[in-house]
């Protein structure tokens, strides 16, 4: 089994260097916008962008003196942009300005990653799912044998949940997705609002309806909570692995790779090491909600207390549920699922799952509800407690015919078939 994370990409979205060409991109798209509306000529953004560049080293030599970084990454840039231009760089706008609609363009380039993950796991799921449809196995409540489901069955209640969690995300994306050119405390003092219209069309992103100095982080609490309840999902299913995986359940495997060894002790060892490590990452996606909830009030028009957050949960969290989504779909395509155990477990006993199924055909002797299940309890709870045979019991209440009506599998998945069809 290979492990399957090994992209840079996602990492690469939140360093520093491409940060600050993520804050050129918004530069230089506002002084575009200028000359679509006719404020500016085209020679001066020809200009601009042919000559606008930047340097960490030197934006950091000047950042120890300014003590402010997008001060310094300006200063920086107009060192390279003739003197007659660099006037028209960064004209009526704010810090945050250019750090917030910078910001929205970073999540949009993680999402699209975290996206794509996303398509890869729900067809691997979808496809394990339909391989297994028909694959009886047991189904549990309060992790105690109840009645026979199918192992494709239990998938599809992880593929609805991602499908669900794929939506959340999108529509918390699509929230943040805004960008801001509009000054000082948002009211436009400096700059026509038509501006942030047009930047915000050349970047992709919509012009958020009202900004302070900063955008409202009630938006990016919301996505780092998705982002959340994709890791709740997997870790959902993860435990699932986990628990079927037991020794004495047998039921599915995490793939063992040639050479793999689960114990310096105990060399019959084979644990569900990836399930495990998925299950302790949910947790740190989960504490970065309380911190991005913490985000949303901020003193005023604005304060700064929310960007060291976000300069460690945003990185964090995107780059973690990118390694979580990769990693689950490796689990996803190498599980091992024994079916010949899952059939033994559900026969345990001498079928006592399918005590509902007795308890209803004894009705149809008269006998009261109560009356009814007190035998088919008692018969039961004798298999178990002797390890005996619940079938044979119930023959000195059934007939031959009524008892293998009331064993009958198919009985209980026959409407599976229409479960499926949900999801074509």
């Amino acid at each position: 089994m290979i492990e399957r994370y090994s992209r840079p990409q996602m990492a690469n979205i939140w360093e520093l260097n491409k940060k600050f060409s993520y804050y050129l991109d918004v530069e230089l798209a506002v002084v575009k916008a200028q000359v679509e509306l006719g404020n500016f000529s085209q020679d001066i953004y020809d200009e601009i962008k042919k000559t606008a560049k930047f340097d960490i080293k030197r934006i950091d030599e000047i950042e120890k003196i300014t003590r402010h970084d997008v001060i310094a990454f300006l200063e920086n840039v107009n060192e390279n942009v003739d003197r007659k231009y660099s006037p028209y760089i960064h004209k009526g706008l704010t810090s945050s300005d250019v750090i917030d609609t910078a910001f929205a363009l970073q999540i949009k380039d993680a999402s699209k990653i975290i996206n794509e993950d996303l398509d890869k796991l729900i067809f691997a799921v979808k496809n394990l799912a339909y391989k297994h449809k028909n694959t009886v196995c047991l189904g549990r409540s309060h992790g105690i044998g109840a009645e026979v489901i199918t192992f494709g069955f239990k998938l599809l209640n992880l593929l609805d949940m991602l499908q669900r969690a794929q939506k959340r995300f999108n529509q918390a994306l699509d929230d943040v997705l805004v960008g801001q050119i509009s000054g000082p405390c948002g009211t436009y003092s400096n700059i026509n609002p038509i501006v942030e219209e047009k930047t915000c069309e050349i970047l992709g992103l919509r012009s958020a309806k009202i900004s302070t100095q900063v955008i409202a982080r009630d938006r990016h609490a919301s996505y780092i909570q998705a982002i959340a309840l994709i890791g709740a999902v997997i870790e959902n299913f993860s435990i699932e692995i986990r628990h079927l995986q037991r020794f004495e359940v047998a039921e599915v495997e995490e793939g063992f790779s040639n050479g793999q060894k689960g114990s310096s002790a105990m060399p019959h060892k084979k644990n569900p090491i990836a399930s495990e490590n998925l299950s302790g990452l949910a947790r740190v996606l989960r504490s970065n909600t309380i911190c991005a909830m913490e985000n949303i009030a901020l003193w005023h028009e604005r304060d700064i207390s929310h960007s060291s957050v976000e300069r460690i949960i945003f990185p964090d969290s995107t780059i973690l549920i990118d390694y979580m989504l990769n990693r689950f779909l490796n689990v996803i395509e190498n599980l091992v699922i024994k079916e010949k155990n899952m059939i033994k477990n559900a026969h345990k006993y001498g079928g006592i799952i399918y005590s509902q199924s007795c308890l209803l055909k004894l009705l149809e002797h008269n006998y009261t509800r109560e009356e009814a299940y007190k035998i088919v309890q008692k018969e039961a709870l004798d298999a178990f407690s002797n390890d005996g045979d619940f079938k044979e019991n119930m023959k000195k209440h059934l007939s031959d015919d009524e008892i293998s009506d009331c064993f009958n599998q198919e009985k209980y998945l026959k409407n599976i078939d229409v479960i499926f069809k949900r999801f074509e």
